[in-house]
């Protein structure tokens, strides 16, 4: 450490006025004064160190600290350090060779000086910039001194961040000098990082930059196709560019070293004609009058009239700007190296559809995104036209402006404005998006966590039940909602004042090899059903994972839970122990496993969760829905009869890959049931999961709606259409094939005269597509069943399973539908489908030509 051992008081003068340091990636502060302003901070950078002061005076007035930070700049070794020092700096060369260092005043910096670490101020380094981060990168250390408020206020239509001398060298190393005032004081110095709430919020000023983006820019029309993601902005450089009337942003910007960045939440942005004025504008922004190439990745679709030279390529160091989409195989580190070192970088994609499997902050964008002080949420925003903002007032939408906000409100008893009051529950999502990040090694977040654990300290936070707790009276302004979603904030700080449900699994001891190590993860909790509500009756996020790495290992979490091993599906174990200690036994079934005579006690165990396996389905309830449960083969049966059913119309093998699992549980994210891996539903209906009789005399249309949604696929789906339609074919065919159930009783939606009404109303308002949905798209499908079978079904979801190439479009896919469907039955359905409104074309039928017509459907 810079500070270890040193006890002394940094000499800081009214005088001589120091500027506050921002940082950002992996840089830290060392020095820091009372109103959180950092005086002094230090990074890496490539193989060597930088140390920057916030005055230059720093450099002479403090020697000792000096002598630190030169110690640790020569990589801990001070004996026989080579200094190089501009012979301008009289003072400080002076004040060195007093020391035993080894000092070399210069005219200027040149690479072949031969020393180790090199000292100077901030002002007369900007153009050997490029010479100086060479040194560094290569092994070399950096002690520079400076302030910028005084430049700023010279140079007031330069750019601060990049154009200031001191920050072209030091940027890259994520520390920025700014144009705000450092107080004055006197500090005691500690061998800890310091840390300061008040440091959360302290960001820049990008007015400047909003107005040359948003030149010429009224609105944002995001109407087109793809759903967007919210963008989390909460870096010191970043800000919002396009929000929502909500503050929700859909496209937002940053510096990063010495480079700019442009995220976009839907990579169908970078391909939208109606954003092609802001594309310019932004590519213009990120060039930084270059004037060079900018090099769109293969699969992004190349705009017109963008001003720079533009061309399909791989990426490459030699570009000005690249164009990719989050999803790209390009190496996160080579791409933020690329931006560190001045590149322009624009970027589209969205995180809701990988968060189904992923962790927000293990989407593929964001590993490129979070450690420059932007994310791709889990939420999704409405499509719309929104107005371009106020750039005066941009700053206000940031993440940590309105957190720094709500500190002052919880720890200083500082008032929120109602805008701020009903602005809270973005700032309950964010702050749990930000914190599961998990980014110890990141300054900016353990300033974060720290902030938050100071909040909790302050409100306390009351005690829970077992299975669920009621917070509609607790407090105003969803503080508690905002106190449970910060749980991993205790787990990682050690402070213990929330009833767990369950007691922690204290050990986890296993003899994995270090290759199945580096691909395990070990999880507490069954679900990541995470809630975004304003009344919660459970905590919002429930589970935890810890990657396997050493052979003995402590996890815990919060509120309990079953635990799992998680491994990529090719992860083969043989033979291998795991022991679990200091947890509690949970009710568990295992199909050709677990003894019905053994099931009497099993049932009882005592932890609140109870897990049943099938042959192809796990199902996960509260352990009180299940104590009583006797005719546990029964309930066997019926599952195992139910997924065949759903693997025989969907013409995959009767053993799943990945067995289907069901959670029910307090309180769910989305509706009284949703797909997805798990299937989630309401524990107060879970019972019926449980109850083979009732299943086979009411059925079960939700539970097996959910499984049909799991079976749905692209090439045959038609958003928005079919969404909530094909997925009921399932439910059809498992109560009519399995379950014994006609049609007509398994749901009162497709009784003979709900089927007859919404033809009649589809029909009488002119066969619109826009009205063919849910019920009335189901009709299309339950005619053809009528007609042809199950069975043509099946032939169909078969051939899908062979095609290695089919249309993205729903009008080319609605037409390989009816042509695949035609050929499974020998008849050329294309009249039945346009009957429908399906935009069959010429070609489909002049394809179908040599197959008989059906000409007697029903909707002829």
């Amino acid at each position: 450490m810079i500070t270890t051992g040193l006890m002394m008081l940094i000499c800081t003068s009214k005088v001589f006025v120091p500027c506050n340091l921002v940082l950002t990636g992996d840089a830290f502060p060392v020095v820091m004064n009372s109103q959180g302003h950092i005086l002094m901070a230090a990074s890496v950078y490539g193989r060597g160190r930088i140390v920057v002061l916030s005055h230059e005076t720093y450099l002479t007035l403090c020697p000792a600290l000096v002598d630190n930070a030169l110690t640790w700049l020569g990589g801990g070794e001070s004996a026989n350090l080579s200094l190089g020092v501009p012979k301008t700096m009289k003072g400080v060369v002076d004040n060195l060779n007093r020391s035993s260092y080894q000092v070399s005043p210069v005219e200027e910096f040149r690479a072949d000086l031969g020393v180790s670490v090199y000292v100077t101020d901030a002002y007369q380094v900007g153009p050997k910039a490029e010479e100086l981060i060479a040194f560094v990168k290569a092994g070399g250390g950096l002690l520079i001194g400076g302030q910028a408020w005084c430049w700023a206020s010279q140079n007031e239509n330069k750019n601060l961040i990049l154009e200031f001398p001191g920050n072209k060298v030091t940027g890259v190393a994520g520390i920025y000098f700014t144009a705000q005032y450092g107080e004055a004081e006197k500090l005691p110095i500690s061998p800890e990082i310091p840390s300061s709430w008040k440091t959360v919020g302290r960001g820049m000023d990008f007015k400047k930059d909003l107005e040359f983006l948003l030149k010429g820019i009224s609105d944002f029309d995001i109407r087109g196709n793809g759903v967007p993601s919210a963008a989390l902005v909460h870096g010191p450089l970043a800000f919002p560019i396009g929000t929502t009337d909500k503050g929700e942003a859909f496209l937002a910007g940053t510096y990063y070293g010495r480079g700019r960045v442009i995220v976009a939440t839907n990579d169908t942005f970078l391909q939208n004609e109606k954003l092609a004025s802001f594309w310019k504008n932004a590519i213009d922004w990120l060039d930084q009058g270059r004037k060079g190439v900018a090099g769109f990745e293969r699969d992004v679709k190349l705009l017109s009239n963008l001003g720079l030279t533009c061309k399909k390529t791989n990426f490459s160091s030699e570009l000005s700007v690249f164009v990719c989409k989050a999803y790209t195989k390009v190496d996160p580190e080579t791409i933020q190296n690329f931006v560190v070192e001045g590149g322009g970088l624009l970027i589209g994609g969205h995180a809701w559809h990988w968060a189904i499997i992923l962790c927000n902050f293990l989407v593929p964008g964001n590993k490129i995104l979070s450690k420059m002080g932007l994310g791709l949420l889990t939420q999704t925003i409405k499509k719309g036209v929104y107005k371009a903002p106020d750039p005066s007032q941009i700053n206000k939408l940031h993440f940590h402006h309105f957190l720094h906000r709500f500190a002052c409100h919880a720890l200083e008893g500082v008032e929120l404005t109602k805008e701020e009051e009903e602005s809270l529950q973005k700032l309950v999502s964010e702050s749990a998006s930000f914190l599961r990040m998990e980014a110890y090694n990141n300054i900016s977040y353990i300033q974060t966590l720290s902030l938050l654990t100071d909040i909790l300290k302050n409100v306390g936070i009351q005690q829970v039940g077992i299975i669920g707790f009621n917070l509609f009276s607790l407090c105003t302004l969803d503080l508690f909602s905002l106190k449970i979603r910060y749980h991993w904030v205790f787990q990682n700080t050690g402070i213990k004042t929330i009833h767990d449900p369950a007691p922690k699994v204290k050990h986890f001891r296993n003899n994995l090899s270090v290759h199945f190590q580096l691909q395990v993860f070990i999880q507490i909790g069954c679900q990541s059903d995470e809630l975004v509500k304003k009344k919660l009756e459970r905590a919002p996020r429930v589970i935890k994972r810890f990657p396997v790495t050493s052979e003995r290992m402590q996890v815990w979490n919060l509120w309990g839970g079953l635990i799992y091993l998680l491994a990529p599906r090719d992860v083969k174990v043989e033979d291998e122990k795991i022991v679990v200690q200091e947890a509690i036994t949970a009710p568990y079934y295992k199909s050709g496993v677990t003894k019905e005579a053994d099931w009497s006690s099993l049932r009882k165990a005592p932890a609140p969760w109870a897990e049943m396996e099938f042959e192809n389905i796990i199902l996960t309830v509260p352990s009180h829905l299940i104590r009583d449960l006797e005719n546990v083969l029964e309930v066997e049966k019926l599952w195992n009869g139910i997924m065949k059913g759903v693997a025989d119309l969907a013409v995959i093998p009767q053993k799943f890959i990945r067995k289907e699992r069901f959670v029910a549980d307090v309180q769910i994210s989305l509706g009284w049931m949703h797909s997805g891996y798990p299937v989630m539903m309401h524990s107060s209906i879970g019972a019926e999961l449980f109850n083979p009789q009732d299943a086979r005399t009411k059925g079960l249309w939700g539970e097996t709606h959910e499984l049909g949604h799991n079976q749905q696929r692209s090439p045959w789906e038609f958003p928005p259409h079919t969404g909530e339609a094909t997925c009921n074919l399932w439910s059809v065919y498992v109560h009519e094939e399995v379950l014994g159930l006609n049609r007509a009783k398994a749901s009162r939606n497709i009784t003979s005269a709900k089927r007859k009404h919404y033809i009649e109303k589809y029909v009488k308002g002119g066969k619109n597509l826009s009205d063919w949905n849910v019920w009335t798209a189901l009709e299309t499908y339950l005619q053809l069943q009528e007609k042809f079978g199950w069975d043509a079904f099946k032939k169909v979801f078969a051939a899908y399973h062979d095609m290695t190439n089919h249309p993205n479009d729903k009008e080319g896919k609605m037409n390989l539908y009816a042509e695949t469907f035609s050929r499974a039955v020998n008849m050329n359905l294309t009249g039945f489908f346009k009957a429908w409104g399906w935009p069959i074309q010429r070609a489909t039928e002049e394809k179908l030509s040599d197959l008989p017509l059906w000409t007697d459907h029903p909707m002829a």
